[in-house]
């Protein structure tokens, strides 16, 4: 069973500017709820039961958000507000799961996941990137199902329009089932010419902890970082199983302004 969760958190939401000037754009409200909690509550649905954030110290503030009690117990001794009482019951829960990890200078997501190897205990553990909320239906849960019948590394994933095939990371595939596929290659954002499917990559992965020694062995890619897809492709290429998961739920772009703000009519509305 996959009880682990690695959340990385510590990326500058420059497309965010200039709200992310004064706040981390994990904590942005969507209808009263900070974008986080939508993914921790996605991943204690799914039986998830331990968090490790990945953190800057200039995001000490998600830190804070957490752990926060003096504040939270002046305002009750004062207030005995029944919601503030329930919300801080809430956090008290999520303080018993979380762990944090710092990637003070931004090395990409394979440097991220690597600074967490030591808190990992099983073969598998799930990894969610908080700019990508799949709502309406538990992707995670749908992920885990589907480990479970194949004992492999699975990858959530969607179909996008051929032409836009060139801002995602596209999977080529074999064996094709009505809601999965067995994972053949992974093609950073191709263009329309080159890209193998138009199944793109979506922020949620079950990986492997063999993972942890393959990043190690990467050279620094584009940009500079250290990228978990260059990780996966050499994982595939040396026979680990990989598969992609075609969920059912609706995807929300938190990570730009555009996306933020229809994430927001589009929760309210499934409220309605």
């Amino acid at each position: 069973m996959i009880k682990q969760a690695i959340i990385p958190l510590a990326g500058l939401g420059t497309r965010m500017l200039p709200l992310t000037s004064v706040m981390p754009k994990e904590l942005l409200p969507i209808n009263g709820k900070p974008n986080l909690e939508y993914i921790l509550e996605e991943c204690l649905n799914a039986g998830v039961r331990e968090f490790i954030f990945i953190i800057s110290k200039k995001k000490s503030s998600i830190k804070k958000y957490f752990f926060n009690d003096n504040f939270y117990k002046k305002i009750i001794k004062k207030k005995k507000d029944k919601r503030i009482i329930e919300e801080y019951k809430k956090i008290k829960k999520y303080q018993k799961m979380i762990k944090f990890v710092y990637q003070n200078s931004p090395k990409g997501t394979g440097d991220a996941v690597l600074r967490c190897r030591k808190f990992i205990k099983n073969k598998f553990f799930l990894m969610l990137l908080p700019d990508d909320l799949i709502v309406k239906h538990n992707c995670s849960k749908e992920m885990i199902r589907l480990h479970k019948i194949t004992n492999g590394s699975v990858i959530a994933t969607k179909r996008v329009k051929r032409k836009t095939v060139s801002r995602w990371g596209i999977l080529s595939l074999k064996n094709k089932k009505k809601s999965y596929f067995q994972i053949n290659d992974v093609v950073e954002k191709p263009s329309i010419k080159k890209a193998p499917s138009n199944f793109a990559i979506i922020g949620r992965y079950i990986l492997t902890s063999k993972i942890f020694g393959e990043i190690k062995r990467l050279k620094p890619g584009q940009g500079g970082e250290i990228h978990i897809t260059d990780a996966i492709k050499s994982l595939i290429y040396k026979k680990n199983k990989f598969y992609g998961n075609i969920f059912k739920g609706k995807y929300l772009d938190c990570g730009t302004l555009s996306g933020y703000i229809d994430s927001g009519i589009q929760i309210n509305k499934g409220k309605k």
